[in-house]
Formats: C-alpha cells, structure tokens, sequence
C-alpha cells in the first residue's frame, strides 16, 4: 500500500485556509456537469460576505454562511453544452473554463477499479495502442487523491483532466474503458470521477449513518472508538510513529543483507507457520523479525508463471525470493499476494525471505495455513509448517496503531465519497469484494446497506451497477466444500434484487497468476452494456449473461434453464461438452459433472457417481471452468440450486 499522507481535521481548520472566495476542489476546469439534474455549486468565503456566481449566462447571488461556506442551485442545463464560471467575492474573482454537461458516473472500489491504464496494477492490454488512440476530448476524469477522515467536512483534492494520450495512462481503466464505450455509443459527454483504494473493505466506504443501523455482529469487527478516541490516537501515533521508524531504521537485518539466500548465518530458531505472535515467546514482542522458508522447484517449473501467497501479515512485510524483492504491504488486515517474475526461480532449492514489521500487539503471519502457497504452474504447495525465523531490532515498548482506511467504519466515505454528495451524478459503477471474500455472507447485507445509503445521501435512486469477482488462483482439481470468493460472487448476485442495479459477469475473463486482469477493455464494456440499455434507451444491446431460472430433476439428472440467453445458449467447445457443473446427493458431496445442452436450450447436469442428484453448481470455484455463454457471448452468471450452508455463514 502507498504511503498516504493522513489528514485528519475538523471543519473551522479549514475555513481559516479560505480567506478569499474560491470554489470546493471538485470544480475546475475542463469538468463536466450533470445533465438535466438541479446543479449545486459551493465553495468558501468569509463569513457574511457576498459571492456571485456566473455560470454560463445564468447568475446567482448569496451569502457566505456563519462557518465559511456557501452554496447555489441552478436549474438542469441541457446535454452538450460548454461554458465557463466566473465566481465573484468582496475582494477576488476565480473562473473555471471550459466546462461541458454531459453524464457524470462515480467510479468506486478497491485496486482493480483503481488500477490505471497505466500504473496502480500494471498496465492493460495493448497498452500503447490504447493510449495513442484515446484522444476523446469530451471524456473527462477527476482522481480523488486518496484520503481518510473521522468525520465529514473535508474536501476532496483532485483536478479534471481531458482525455488525451498525454493523460489517459493515470485514467482508471475500467471507468475508461466504460466512459469510452457509453460515448462511442451515444456521443454524450462522459465525465467519471474516479474515488477508489486498493485492498480496502466494504465497511470503511459506508457512512457512520448506515454503520449504526447494523446489526451487533456487523459492528463487532471494528473498533468502536469515537472521533475524538480516533483523532487522539492519530496525535499520539505520530510521535510514535516517527521513534520506531527511527528505531527500525537501524534494522541489523538489512544492513547485512539478510534476504540474500546466500547469507551465511546458521543462528535461525525455528518457528511452526502461520501464527500469531501472542502464543509465542515473541508474545510481548514490537520491532523487526525476518522469517526463512526453502522450497524445491523442479527443472520444468523454474520459468512458469508463479504466485506467493502468504495471507495475512501483522503489521508489515518486504518479501524476497532468491534475493530478489518481489513485493512489500502495509497494513494487517490485508492477504499478501504476490507475482514471482520469470527468472527469479530456479531448479532446485528457492528461498524465501520476509522481513516482518510489528508496530503493535499482535505480530507475525495471522491468515489460515491454506493460504500460505505457491503456486507453480499446475501445482499448488503448502508452504504452512516449520519456517526459520530471527529477531532483529526490537523498539522497547515504542509502538504505534498502523492506522489503515480498514481500521473503522467510514473513514473513506467521510473523505472520498461525503464531499461529493452535492455534486449531481448519472450513477456508480464499483469494483469491490476481494477483500471481503472471508466474510462473503455478511456482504449479503453490506453490499445493499451500502448501495442505499450513498442513494440517502444523494438524494436519489442514481443506477449502481457493479463487476463481480473477476476468476483468480489455480482451478480447483475438485468440487471445493468452501470457496469464499464463490460465496463472494454470490452475495454480489442476491443484490440485483436492490432497484436500478446490474452486475458485469468477469469470470471468463480473469487471470490465475494476477489478482489484477489485464484485460479491463471488456470488462468496461459490459458495464457500460448494462447502462446503455438500461439508462440510453439501446434496447438491442444485451447487457447480461444467462442466468438460472429453475431446475427439475429427472430420473438422474437435473435439467436447468436460463434466462438472458438472447437468441439462445452457446457451448464453447467444439465437442458441446459444457465445463464448470458439479453435482450432489442428499450427502451434500459435490463431484464434477457432465452436462450437454438439450433440444429445448436448458442444460441437461449428471455424474455416474450420484445416481439419486438433488443439487448443481455452476462456476462455484475461486478460478471455475467458463464456457457456456449466450448468443451475444455474455458468460452464465454463476449460481447453486442449493441453500446449504455454507463456510462464511455464522
């Protein structure tokens, strides 16, 4: 995670920056405002002084207010427009050019909607003839700087920006790829106001209004520290902070290379993994301890493909393999997932090396030992067990809380998504859930309680259309008894149930060594399928892949059909073979099963090892087998005909 710098203040701080007249961030020039909605405007003046606002040949006057703000609504402007603004105080004048009206989406979530075409993630596919191309100066971006808050009253920082070749590579790609879509399809001005942050959770995106309203077990996850507690911590932390940064600067570990697999050092004690510090003599430990792990890649395995998955570290970590970094992560509560470039491995034995950073309380590799792994072209090794492990600097009861956006409820809505609240929109589109996967249950209420209060706070029922789990990790060799991110996938479903919703189905389209696909063109384009005949009238255009309908079992098969099929169901295999079924009895034990399309388009599910079948899943695996599709060539949605339960429930 990137250092951000955290600011944290209350609203008078920042009236006593606004000594002239000047508009809120959100304005600048070369933005696009909403068609056809009521348009606010607002910004900060001294208090009591008048402020006229000129926008287009439209003029308002009004009064700043006690606290240093002021606020205007003008009525709805027409599609296509382009003007300026001219904002006029006691003492100066400020003007915003080149302004257009057209349709303004938010685009929100964690890394996958915040990797860029370039940069955050990698880049996309066919990177540089993406960017050569985009010169579309009628589709426009606002990147909110990353921030959090304990509470509302803060300002967004972040300036518009014209699509250009020169500008698109710091674009969102899926909002690009979506914005472009929709333009291509209608010519409307597209403006996408990109609020998002890698490896966050659901929870900290809601407001403290929609937190309160939960039921206990949803709150009990987080601290429940006031803002005044949050602010006291965060004053207390920064002296902290800089002493064991001074500390752990002095790292022994570093300063004699101890990642190198070559050190020769035969000091190492042993230690079983993955576990916490406090069942351990490292219990009451703060500071620096490198871990050391050796593995053997066969001579056929050294070039593949290869991820490292070490779940979660408390607090922080750098990781080598073979001495060579291959990644480094803030924060506790986040799995660590990393690509091993090609060449880093090698025939024979491989080491791994992680400098683990505690900063406070708990320590050391917290996930389950399943995900502590490589994964090696076909093969998947537990690397849980007895790993080697040295104490390196300890900083002598000098700690600190690693304050991450994950840490309370609405610490990114208060910053990111509060301030825009006024500023009218056509709807959102979101890319989120990976990091709610070992709670995919709980997302059944998270996920609706979040779509309907950002609707409260706008003022209206805005469309929200959303990406579902993209596929990732090795495919299953068999039907797994727990999948999180299936159960994830899930909960995403159960949500179009909420109004003026949609989700673009990913599964056919993800990759299995990159949490981050490359591919965000398509993913941007069924998106923006879903709005175009949704929200632009473009009818023809199919937006969604089959989705089940029913299934009745005969004899010893299960027949399912769909809907979404257009003009009919498709099988790509050449034999007709469709992927991605398993089956099970009363005994609730999934198989693989056969399944071939009959003559009325329903899919026809058996297996010779379950002659009595009273369930079917389809695509029910972290990286599923894909290949049923409808005629427009839109992936079937995942689904189970059963309502067992399942890992995540509780």
């Amino acid at each position: 995670m990137k250092k951000i710098t955290l600011i944290l203040t209350t609203f008078f701080f920042i009236l006593s920056l606004h000594a002239q007249v000047r508009l809120a961030n959100i304005f600048s020039d070369n933005m696009i405002l909403q068609a056809n909605q009521k348009i606010k405007i607002w910004g900060y003046a001294p208090a009591g002084e008048k402020v006229k606002i000129r926008l287009g040949d439209q003029e308002k006057t009004t009064i700043s207010k006690k606290n240093g703000t002021w606020m205007v609504e003008f009525p709805p402007l027409d599609y296509g427009e382009n003007f300026d603004m001219q904002i006029t105080g006691a003492d100066n004048e400020c003007e915003i050019r080149n302004i257009l009206t057209g349709d303004v989406w938010l685009c929100s979530g964690q890394s996958n909607m915040a990797m860029t075409v370039n940069g955050d993630g990698g880049q996309v596919y066919n990177y540089k003839n993406e960017v050569s191309a985009a010169n579309y100066p009628e589709i426009r971006s606002f990147k909110v700087v990353p921030n959090i808050s304990s509470k509302s009253g803060v300002e967004v920082k972040g300036e518009w920006e014209i699509c250009s070749p020169q500008t698109v590579s710091n674009f969102s790609a899926v909002a690009y790829f979506y914005a472009r879509e929709i333009y291509e399809n209608t010519g409307i001005p597209i403006g996408i106001i990109n609020s998002s942050w890698g490896g966050t959770d659901i929870e900290t995106w809601m407001s403290m209004d929609a937190f309160r309203k939960l039921p206990g077990k949803f709150r009990n996850k987080y601290n429940h520290a006031q803002v005044g507690d949050i602010e006291a911590i965060l004053n207390r932390n920064e002296k902290n902070r800089k002493a064991f940064e001074e500390i752990v600067a002095n790292d022994t570990g570093m300063k004699e290379q101890w990642y190198d697999s070559e050190f020769p050092d035969t000091s190492w004690e042993l230690i079983p993994t993955p576990q916490g510090w406090s069942n351990t003599h490292l219990a009451s430990f703060d500071g620096v301890v490198w871990f050391k792990h050796d593995f053997v890649v066969a001579d056929n395995d050294a070039n593949s493909k290869t991820i490292l998955s070490l779940g979660k570290i408390d607090d922080n970590d750098i990781t080598w393999i073979n001495g060579v970094k291959i990644g480094e992560t803030r924060g506790a509560g986040v799995d660590r997932v990393y690509s091993i470039p090609s060449g880093v491995l090698r025939e024979g034995k491989n080491s791994i090396v992680i400098k683990v950073i505690d900063v406070i309380r708990e320590g050391g590799f917290t996930g389950e030992k399943d995900d502590l792994f490589i994964e090696i072209a076909d093969g998947k090794y537990n690397l849980a067990g007895e790993w080697q492990y040295k104490k390196s600097i300890e900083t002598n009861g000098i700690s600190y809380e690693e304050f991450t956006p994950n840490l309370y409820y609405g610490l990114l809505y208060n910053a990111m998504i509060d301030p825009l609240k006024d500023f009218a929109i056509k709807g959102v589109i979101w890319y989120q859930g990976e990091n709610n996967a070992g709670q995919a249950f709980n997302y059944r209420t998270l996920f609706p309680t979040l779509i309907n209060d950002w609707r409260s706070k706008w003022g209206y029922e805005f469309p929200f259309y959303w990406v579902q789990l993209a596929s990732f990790m090795q495919k299953a060799k068999t039907p797994p008894e727990t999948d999180s991110w299936a159960e994830l996938r899930e909960a995403q479903t159960l949500t179009l149930s909420v109004n003026k919703t949609g989700q673009a189905i990913t599964t056919d389209i993800g990759d299995a060594n990159d949490i981050h696909p490359k591919n965000k063109q398509d993913v941007g384009k069924r998106l923006a399928a879903i709005a175009l005949n949704k929200d632009y009238g473009r009818k023809e255009i199919v937006y969604s892949g089959p989705t089940f309908k029913s299934a009745i079992k005969n004899n010893d098969r299960i027949i399912v059909s769909f809907d979404q099929k257009a003009l009919g169901l498709q099988v790509a295999n050449k034999y007709g073979y469709i992927e991605g079924f398993s089956i099970a009895g009363v005994d609730q034990k999934f198989v693989w099963a056969k399944a071939y399309l009959d003559d009325k388009d329903r899919v026809v599910v058996y297996s010779d090892k379950v002659k009595n079948p009273v369930a079917v899943r389809y695509c029910w695996s972290i990286n599923p087998d894909v290949n049923l599709f409808n005629s427009a060539g839109l992936p079937a949605s995942p689904f189970r005909t059963d309502n067992w339960k399942i890992a995540s429930e509780n």
